[in-house]
C-alpha cells in the first residue's frame, strides 16, 4: 500500500505522455506547410481591355533570395478565397513547393471571381488589331507582365502549367508569349473540342453529359460559390438511365435553369445551359469547333520558351490534345525544346502522391507518379526557371512507358523513327492475320435497344475513367461483338505509335459507329494482382490497350456528313491515338470491333439525320452490319 501513490504517480505521467505525444501528432497534422512557409496574397489584375482577373500568390517567407513565378490559369477556381485561407499543397508538385517557388493562380476570364464573360475554348486571335482583341494568350502575357513587374523578389522568369483544361491554357501560354515566359507543361490538355473531352470522330460522348453544367451555366458576375449544378440522375445503373431516356432531346430539361447565379434543375423553358446548347446546334466539324481548337496555332513558338507535354496513355479525356499538343509543336517549331512524357497513367493521376500505380484493376508499378514528380517535372522547371536555361536539360526527348513490359523507354524522336508498318488482316475464324485473307463478310445484328456495355459494371460515374484497362472479356462474349486475334506469341511484338484502323463495311442502314479496340489477351497463367475487383482473374485477362470511335458519317469529311448507301461496302479509315506496349511472349494480340459502345458514347440512330441531338424515336432502328475480311488494322512494330 505504502507504493500505490507512486505507482498512481506513474500511471497519471505515462498517460499525460500518451495524450501529449497524441496532441502533438495531431497538431503536426493539421499544420499547413502552406501556411508556415509561404505568404499569400489576393488581387486583380486588370487586362488590356479593363477586365480585372483574380489572382491569388504564394510567394515564400524566405526573402533572402530571388524565386521564380510558375502559374496555372484556371476554370476549376483558386479556392480556398480568402487571405487567411491556404491551400494544402502549391505548385506542380510537392518537389517544387519545398523547394521554394513563387506559385501564382488566376481565375480565367468570366469564371469564380474574375470578371468578363467565359467562352469555352475561347478562339486564339492571331493577328490582333486593338486592345479589344483579346484571348487566353493576351490575358497571360498582361498577367505575366503584371507579375514580373509588381511581385517582390521574383527573379525574371516565369513557367506555366496546368492539367485538362488548365492545361489548355498551359499551351495558350506558348503562344504570342511574354520575354519572361521560359518554360511550359501543358499537361493531358485539350487541343481541340471535337476529338477530346465531350467528342470522338463526330461521335458525342454521353459519358461525359454530367459535366456539361460545368462549363455551361450561365453567369453574370464574380463569385467565390458554385453557381452550376451537377444533373442528379438518381440512379446507380447509368447504363439503363440513359436507355429508357431515348433520344438525346429528351435531356433538355435538364440544362434549363430558373435564374442566373442560383440555377436549379427544371423543366420549365427558362435560361438555357449555353454549352448544351452549343453541343446541340452544332454537330459537325463547322467553325464553331473548328475556330477553338488550339492545335493549328502551335507555330512560330518563341524559341525561349521552352516545352514539356505530358499525357497519360490511359487517358479517358484528353489523349488526343496531349499527344496533337506535342507532335504539331515539334513539326512546326524543330529548334524549340518541345520534350514528350507519356505514362501509365490515368487523367492527371501524375500529379497524385499515391505510392501505388495502377488504373482500375491493373497494376503497373510503385512510386511511378512521384519519380516523375521529383525527377522529371522538378528537374524541368527548376533546369529553365532556375539554371541556365541550356537545351541540355538532361532530360529525354520522348519519355514513354512500356504498358506491356511496365518499364520507362527514353526515345530520341516520337514515334520511333525505325519502326516498321506492318499491317493485319481480320480474318475469317475469328483470325488477326499478316497474310491477306480470302475475301468474305462477317455479319452481326446491332440492336438498339440492347448496345454493347463499355463496362461491365453497374454504376454512375461523373466522367469514366476505369475502362480504359478494363478486362474486355464480357464484350467479347457477345454476338454482336466481332473478335480477331493472332495465334499465341512465340516472341515479343514491341508496337509503338498511332494505329489505323482500315475498315470495308456495308449496313443495311444509313449510318452506323465503327468501334475498334486493341486488346492484350494475358495467358492462362497468369498471377492475379492485388486490388482487382473480386469477380476478375489475370488468367485470360484481356487488357484494353487502345480504343476508338468512328461516327460512321464522318468518314469522309468531319464537317459533311454522308449517308450510308444500305448494303454497299464501303471504306472507314481513322486513327486510334499512339500505344508503347509489348505483348509479351505467350500473350495473344486480338482486335474487337463493334457498332455500340454505351453509355460511353450516345446511341447512332443507324438511320443517317443530319443531326442526333434532334433524331426522333422513330429514327433509331436496329440494322445488320458487315466487316470484310479485307478490313485492315496497321501498327508501328518496333524490332
Amino acid at each position: 500500500m505504502k507504493n500505490y501513490p507512486f505507482k498512481a504517480l506513474i500511471i497519471l505521467l505515462l498517460t499525460f505522455s500518451i495524450i501529449s505525444c497524441s496532441k502533438s501528432k495531431n497538431q503536426k497534422e493539421k499544420t499547413n506547410y502552406v501556411q508556415q512557409h509561404y505568404n499569400k496574397t489576393e488581387t486583380t489584375i486588370t487586362m488590356r481591355d479593363g477586365v480585372k482577373l483574380f489572382t491569388v500568390i504564394y510567394a515564400p517567407k524566405d526573402t533572402s533570395k530571388k524565386y521564380p513565378i510558375i502559374m496555372q490559369r484556371t476554370p476549376y477556381s483558386c479556392r480556398p478565397y480568402g487571405k487567411t485561407k491556404y491551400r494544402r499543397s502549391i505548385g506542380p508538385n510537392s518537389v517544387l513547393m519545398k523547394e521554394g517557388n513563387i506559385i501564382v493562380y488566376q481565375d480565367v476570364r468570366g469564371r469564380w471571381m474574375s470578371e468578363g464573360t467565359y467562352v469555352n475554348m475561347r478562339p486564339y486571335i492571331p493577328n490582333k488589331k486593338d486592345s479589344t482583341d483579346i484571348d487566353e494568350s493576351s490575358d497571360t502575357y498582361d498577367t505575366i507582365d503584371w507579375l514580373v513587374k509588381n511581385v517582390p523578389n521574383n527573379n525574371g522568369n516565369v513557367g506555366t502549367w496546368g492539367i485538362s483544361y488548365p492545361g489548355f491554357y498551359a499551351t495558350c501560354s506558348t503562344i504570342d508569349a511574354h520575354p519572361a515566359l521560359k518554360a511550359s507543361s501543358p499537361q493531358a490538355c485539350i487541343g481541340d473540342f471535337f476529338f477530346d473531352d465531350f467528342h470522338h470522330n463526330g461521335a458525342y460522348l454521353l459519358s461525359y453529359f454530367r459535366a456539361t453544367s460545368l462549363f455551361g451555366t450561365p453567369k453574370d458576375k464574380p463569385t467565390d460559390t458554385s453557381w452550376y449544378k451537377i444533373p442528379t440522375l438518381n440512379t446507380k445503373d447509368q447504363y439503363q438511365f440513359f436507355l429508357d431516356a431515348g433520344p438525346l432531346s429528351n435531356l433538355d430539361s435538364y440544362f434549363q435553369y430558373e435564374k442566373l447565379d442560383k440555377p436549379s434543375l427544371s423543366n420549365k423553358n427558362k435560361v438555357g445551359d449555353f454549352f448544351w446548347e452549343e453541343l446541340k446546334e452544332h454537330p459537325n466539324y463547322d467553325e464553331d469547333w473548328q475556330k477553338k481548337a488550339i492545335i493549328p496555332h502551335l507555330k512560330n513558338i518563341k524559341s525561349h520558351v521552352a516545352t514539356m507535354v505530358v499525357g497519360g496513355e490511359f487517358d479517358a479525356e484528353d489523349l488526343y490534345g496531349a499527344l496533337e499538343t506535342y507532335k504539331t509543336i515539334e513539326k512546326n517549331n524543330p529548334k524549340n525544346y518541345n520534350t514528350l512524357v507519356f505514362g501509365p497513367w490515368s487523367h492527371g493521376q501524375w500529379a497524385r502522391s499515391s505510392i501505388r500505380n495502377s488504373i482500375g484493376n491493373f497494376y503497373f508499378g510503385d512510386s511511378i507518379s512521384i519519380n516523375f514528380q521529383k525527377n522529371i517535372e522538378a528537374k524541368f522547371f527548376n533546369h529553365f526557371l532556375k539554371e541556365d536555361s541550356s537545351k541540355n536539360s538532361g532530360l529525354p526527348e520522348a519519355y514513354v512507358y512500356d504498358t506491356g513490359k511496365k518499364e520507362w523507354n527514353s526515345y530520341k524522336t516520337w514515334p520511333p523513327k525505325n519502326s516498321i508498318r506492318t499491317t493485319y488482316y481480320l480474318g475469317d475464324n475469328q483470325e488477326l492475320t499478316t497474310t491477306k485473307p480470302k475475301e468474305k463478310g462477317i455479319q452481326f445484328i446491332s440492336n438498339i435497344k440492347k448496345p454493347v456495355p463499355y463496362s461491365e459494371d453497374i454504376k454512375t460515374v461523373f466522367t469514366p475513367r476505369k475502362y480504359m484497362t478494363d478486362d474486355q472479356r464480357f464484350a467479347a462474349r457477345r454476338s454482336d461483338v466481332l473478335v480477331f486475334e493472332t495465334p499465341i506469341l512465340e516472341n515479343d511484338l514491341k508496337l509503338v505509335g498511332s494505329i489505323l484502323a482500315k475498315l470495308k463495311v456495308a449496313t443495311t442502314g444509313t449510318d452506323a459507329d465503327w468501334i475498334v479496340k486493341v486488346i492484350d489477351v494475358f495467358p492462362a497463367d497468369a498471377k492475379d494482382q492485388k486490388g482487382m475487383q473480386d469477380h476478375l482473374k489475370m488468367s485470360n485477362y484481356y487488357l484494353m490497350v487502345r480504343s476508338e470511335v468512328m461516327r460512321g458519317k464522318f468518314r469522309n469529311s468531319f464537317s459533311n456528313p454522308e449517308a450510308f448507301i444500305p448494303n454497299k461496302k464501303t471504306d472507314v479509315d481513322f486513327t486510334l491515338q499512339d500505344i508503347n506496349h509489348t505483348f509479351k511472349k505467350g500473350h495473344k494480340l486480338q482486335i474487337q470491333v463493334q457498332s455500340t459502345w454505351f453509355p460511353l458514347i450516345d446511341l447512332n440512330p443507324q438511320t443517317f439525320v443530319p443531326n442526333i441531338f434532334k433524331a426522333k424515336k422513330e429514327d433509331f432502328k436496329t440494322q445488320t452490319h458487315t466487316v470484310f475480311t479485307s478490313s485492315k488494322i496497321e501498327f508501328n512494330i518496333l524490332p
